[in-house]
């Protein structure tokens, strides 16, 4: 259930109101200020208060019971666009955000040089694998907590956040110094990673499941965000179908479904969605005109000799093309 208060309602007000409906109801009252109205979202079990004996309060401007399961991802309680802060970078604000980097971090050498490239090219973060999840055991899994340390020098020369997958709550304390910690598609329903990272303070990067709904990718985010943290990002990329023509097929529609339905921003992985990279630009292009908030970009200096997914990878000079056009695209919406 969700209440807006009247423009003119005092903090003081606020705090009574919100304390009367805890005791009378033991339910949990979760507050949003808004510019022109102050908004209260109550969490439990609320079938019981009567919404028109709310309504008829002084101070209530309206009453609404909600249906979603998702309360805090929910925008009808949280009405005004979450923007993601990380340094001197921004997700969310309206801007166009590119998170650009390797699959794989594969020496000091390599993550370095792409972060200085994409960083010129107009990139606000760096990504990068240290932890790679690969179907088969045998493939190239990642230098690990050696790839976090290369990805913390490259911040170092570049002055770029990084971005990098978490696979285990066995490895946060690797994470410490990470920027913005990712959540794999494989992982998006790994409940007890979640609720472990919503105990922090870091934004989080939630991917959708290759075979999930919207709402069960927007339950995944209530994880983390029951436990504290609100600074969670979507990402649309790309979902499992039976067309066999692409890795995966991205969902275009999720872009306006998720911006609607909630308050998070929303970034899209065209790397992942369609596993080829002459597809990364054009999906760019659709996912910016959807209203996406950001791309995250697989770029490798080298891809056709990769260790990981150099089929999807774009050269620094053609992330440096796409952003220009995205600019252009961006400009005229």
């Amino acid at each position: 259930m969700i209440i807006v208060l009247k423009s003119n309602v005092s903090d003081e007000q606020i705090l009574n109101f919100s304390n009367l409906l805890t005791e009378k109801y033991d339910i949990k009252v979760n507050t949003w200020r808004g510019t022109h109205s102050t908004v209260l979202g109550l969490l439990g079990d609320t079938h019981l208060i009567d919404s028109e004996a709310l309504q008829a309060k002084e101070i209530v401007e309206s009453v609404k019971r909600v249906q979603e399961p998702y309360k805090k991802a929910n925008r009808a309680f949280h009405p005004q666009n979450t923007v993601i802060t990380v340094g001197n970078s921004k997700i969310g604000d309206g801007k166009l955000s590119l998170i650009a980097g390797p699959c794989s971090v594969e020496s000091k050498e390599q993550i370095t040089g792409i972060a200085k490239a994409v960083k010129e090219s107009g990139a606000g973060f760096l990504r990068g694998g240290a932890f790679k999840p690969r179907t088969s055991p045998y493939a190239f899994q990642g230098l690990r907590g050696e790839g976090i340390e290369l990805l913390l020098e490259a911040k170092k020369e570049t002055g770029l956040p990084i971005v990098t997958e978490i696979m285990s709550i066995a490895h946060l304390d690797l994470f410490e110094d990470v920027d913005v910690i990712q959540v794999g598609a494989r992982n998006m329903q790994n409940f007890e990673l979640l609720k472990e990272l919503g105990k922090t303070n870091k934004p989080i990067l939630l991917k959708r499941g290759l075979a999930n709904t919207v709402e069960e990718t927007l339950m995944s985010a209530e994880y983390i965000m029951s436990q504290g943290n609100d600074r969670v990002i979507l990402c649309e990329r790309g979902v499992r179908t039976f067309e066999t023509y692409t890795r995966n097929t991205l969902d275009i529609s999720a872009i306006p479904i998720f911006k609607k339905l909630s308050h998070l921003p929303v970034v899209v992985d065209p790397s992942h969605s369609g596993g080829i990279a002459w597809l990364v630009e054009p999906l760019c292009l659709a996912a910016v005109a959807a209203g996406a908030d950001g791309l995250i970009v697989e770029v490798h200096n080298d891809p056709a000799h990769a260790l990981c997914d150099g089929a999807q990878s774009i050269t620094p000079k053609m992330f440096d093309t796409l952003a220009k056009k995205l600019s252009a695209v961006k400009n005229n919406i």
